[in-house]
């Protein structure tokens, strides 16, 4: 949430797997944006709530709430899952990253894709409710803007 770079000091900044289990997902997105250098790239990748894969191991149980699914992984394993609910695994949306991408101002939308996905069902992901159970990972690929020099 606070990378330990300068502003505009890395050619690439790359995540993958790690926005979900961050309390404040795009407060880290604009940090990975900060230490860019203009004309660089960000890459975000990250596991979809509402996707198959969104609970993790506590998967398929999420789609009944995330505090529901840890407790029944308690109760059925007798222990805490690796990836608790509310404290280090978030529901972080498709939607949310599609809204995050078009409103940040410092970035050039590069792509947007679900991972994992064939190419053919890309087109998913311009369908609201299908695109939160259809895309397992989202990718957000940014260009930071490159500094006026007029």
């Amino acid at each position: 949430m606070q990378l330990p770079f300068a502003d505009g000091s890395v050619d690439i900044c790359y995540s993958s797997n790690v926005l979900e289990h961050v309390s404040d997902p795009w407060r880290m997105a604009q940090e990975m944006v900060r230490v860019t250098r203009p004309g660089g790239l960000v890459y975000l990748s990250y596991t979809v709530w509402f996707g198959p894969w969104g609970g993790h191991e506590t998967a398929p149980w999420h789609f009944l709430g995330g505090q529901r699914a840890r407790r029944r992984y308690r109760r059925v394993h007798g222990h805490e899952p690796k990836n608790r609910f509310g404290e280090s695994l978030f529901a972080v949306t498709t939607g949310d990253g599609l809204r995050w991408a078009a409103r940040q101002e410092v970035a050039d939308v590069v792509a947007i894709r679900p991972r994992y996905n064939p190419g053919w069902s890309w087109w998913l992901l311009r369908v609201p409710l299908v695109r939160e159970v259809a895309t397992w990972n989202l990718v957000l690929v940014l260009r930071k803007h490159p500094v006026d020099a007029t």
